[in-house]
């Protein structure tokens, strides 16, 4: 994969660009937010210094191209929404995973749905891929109508696979096609 530290791609309300150390603070305010995360597959953190370590983490990864992850930085006023990334990927297979988070208070905005597009049409027509995967919870229906949205099909269901904070969940895979997103286009 080619290196990601200075890519940003640009939407009509949305700039996605690589996190800086300066949007720490953000970042705390929106993961440690328990309606954020009541289907993620950790707990709500309780540490600015988690916060600290995934901006420490993809500094050293996005020029690596280990991983894609991109800070959703509203351009009307410069702050920062969430973030959206593409990670584990498989290039012999031209596939990989997406995963995407927003600050509660923004939802409901079509904030995750323009910023996902671009995502997904960056994975498949630059990077080639073929197939881009989600794992969620199945009882976080937003996400499900945000992928469907998009075009990606529920294609199985993992009973018991997450235990998070002592609770177990299961998860709903879906999956989208290099072939289903040219269609749509």
């Amino acid at each position: 994969m080619p290196a990601f530290n200075n890519l940003q791609l640009t939407t009509e309300r949305l700039h996605l660009r690589p996190l800086r150390m300066s949007d720490a603070p953000a970042l705390f305010g929106i993961f440690s937010d328990a309606r954020i995360m009541t289907y993620w597959s950790t707990p709500p953190w309780t540490t600015m210094e988690t916060a600290t370590n995934l901006v420490e983490r993809d500094l050293k990864a996005l020029p690596a191209g280990e991983y894609l992850s991109f800070g959703i930085v509203r351009s009307a006023d410069q702050q920062l929404l969430g973030t959206c990334s593409l990670f584990r990927f498989v290039e012999q297979c031209r596939r990989a995973e997406i995963g995407y988070g927003l600050a509660y208070d923004t939802w409901g905005n079509g904030y995750m749905h323009e910023a996902l597009t671009a995502l997904v049409d960056y994975g498949f027509a630059a990077l080639n891929l073929n197939r881009i995967e989600a794992d969620i919870d199945p009882r976080n229906t937003a996400s499900a109508r945000s992928l469907e949205r998009l075009g990606f099909q529920r294609e199985g269901f993992l009973r018991e696979r997450w235990f998070v904070d002592g609770v177990v969940s299961d998860s709903a895979l879906y999956g989208l096609l290099l072939s289903d997103w040219s269609v749509r286009k």
